[in-house]
This record gives structure tokens, C-alpha cells and sequence, in this order.
């Protein structure tokens, strides 16, 4: 079954279906054939949900599953700060659903809260024939009504955090507007007020992280994103290191 999703600001053409193997493969594939910017996949299920570095996704039914299909005008470095303004709308939303809760932000674009992850965040994007973004599609998924016990780092929910009357739909009600919020201020502003709003609720900001790279692994103080969003790390000595990819893990809270 296909129904259409209502409330949601004009931007957003959403489509909801009960059951996708994920929907960023089913976004994808619109996008291959032509689907405009805005278009907006949820789900009820995925079947074989992803998270970055190919990391399944635990995707019962009761959480937000949703992909949404943009063509921004630049190259795919520059793409890749979505990822940020999609953090800070989804914290936004969670802060706004949850008066009590304090969501935090993980480099790259996890969302804590407890120091237990509650969402994923993972872009996929085609390039142009001459270079440039043809299409991106950023995938999300919430945990609402309940979280994995056995992904091998700490998760948690909306529901276990306390905020039990809240749904997919509820959640998506209030993310979306954020998101587009968001999407117009980095297409006017650059990456300078993501990286700002971004900051505000970083975890371990100035405190001592432990960075995994495929090669090496190694211990530093978080300092900073640079103008582009990667990580800036102060290595024994004071020299700062910037770090484009990689995994990050913050001190138990």
C-alpha cells in the first residue's frame, strides 16, 4: 500500500510505503528516473536498512525511516556538509519534542543523547556528466518507539528517554520544517552557520577523543571543524590535525 503523507511544508512530495528493502535504494532509483528535488520516501519497515560503512540498520517497524532526494548546484566535498544540517535539524526536533532531553552532536552526523546513539544519517549521490552533485539522497533513521540492544554500541529511543506519546509521524511533523530550515541556510549562507549551530551542541568539544582512521588509531583533544567541516584534533605537542573521515568516540558520560 501507497499513501500520501500530509501536513508537511510544499517543498516535501512524500510517498509513504509500508515496507522497503531501504529507502535509499527506493530513492535512488526515482532519482535515476528523473523524480524532483523534494521528493520524500518513508517507510513503515526496511527490510535491509544501511548505515554508513555499510553497517546494517536495524529497521522495525515503529521508527522513523525516511530518504530524501536533493540536486544541490555544487561539487560533492561541499555536498557532503548536508549531513551536518540534518544533525542539527533532527537535535533541533528532538529538543523541541523533549523540553528535558539535551541531544548532542558526534563528528561526523550521529545524534547522542545519554551518550547513546538515537538516529543514522547516511548520504548517497550520483555525480553530473562534467562534473558537479547530479542527485544526493539523505537517508534517516530515528529510533522512536524502541532501539537496537546488540549494535554494539550504546542506542536508545525517544520512547526510553521518556517521550512516549511521540511517532514517526509526530517526529517527522516537526524534523521536516527544520530540515528545510536548515537546507535554505546553507544554500545562503554557506557552511559557516552550520558549523556554528553544529558546535553548539557538540559532544566533547574540548575534551579528549579517541579517532579510528582505516590505518591507525590515536588519542586528541577535540578542538574544532574546520571551514569545511572536518574535524580538527590537537595532537601531544599542540599541532592541530584534520581528520576528513574516520570514526570518533567520546569518553563514557
Amino acid at each position: 500500500m501507497t499513501v500520501a503523507i500530509q501536513g508537511l511544508p510544499a517543498f516535501f512530495q512524500p510517498i509513504y510505503l509500508d515496507s522497503v528493502t531501504s529507502t535509499n535504494d527506493d530513492v535512488k532509483h526515482r532519482a535515476r528516473d528523473g523524480a524532483p528535488e523534494g521528493t520524500l520516501v518513508v517507510a513503515g519497515e526496511q527490510r535491509a536498512g544501511r548505515g554508513r560503512a555499510g553497517r546494517e540498520w536495524t529497521s522495525k517497524p515503529g521508527n522513523l525511516y525516511m530518504s530524501l532526494l536533493l540536486r544541490p548546484q555544487c561539487d560533492a566535498p561541499t555536498a557532503a556538509q548536508i549531513s551536518f544540517l540534518a544533525a542539527i535539524a533532527l537535535s533541533s526536533a528532538i529538543a523541541q519534542l523533549g523540553p528535558d532531553l539535551a541531544p548532542v552532536h558526534k563528528w561526523p552526523n550521529d545524534v547522542l543523547i545519554d551518550g547513546a546513539k538515537i538516529s543514522g544519517i547516511l548520504l548517497e549521490s550520483s555525480a553530473r556528466s562534467g562534473g558537479g552533485v547530479d542527485w544526493l539522497v539523505l537517508g534517516m533513521g530515528v529510533n522512536v518507539a524502541h532501539h537496537p540492544v546488540d549494535a554494539g554500541q550504546a542506542a536508545t529511543s525517544l520512547h526510553a528517554q521518556g517521550v512516549s506519546d511521540c511517532t514517526p509521524a509526530t517526529l517527522l511533523a516537526v524534523l521536516a520544517p527544520g530540515l528545510l530550515h536548515w537546507l535554505e541556510v546553507w544554500q545562503s549562507g554557506g557552511f559557516a552557520p552550520l558549523r556554528h549551530a553544529w558546535l553548539a551542541r557538540a559532544g566533547g568539544l574540548d575534551g579528549p577523543i579517541r579517532v579510528r582512521l582505516p590505518k591507525e588509531e590515536f588519542t586528541g583533544i577535540f578542538r574544532d571543524l574546520d571551514d569545511n567541516g572536518s574535524l580538527l584534533v590537537e595532537q601531544t605537542g599542540g599541532t592541530l590535525r584534520t581528520i576528513t573521515a574516520g570514526e570518533v568516540f567520546l569518553p563514557p558520560t
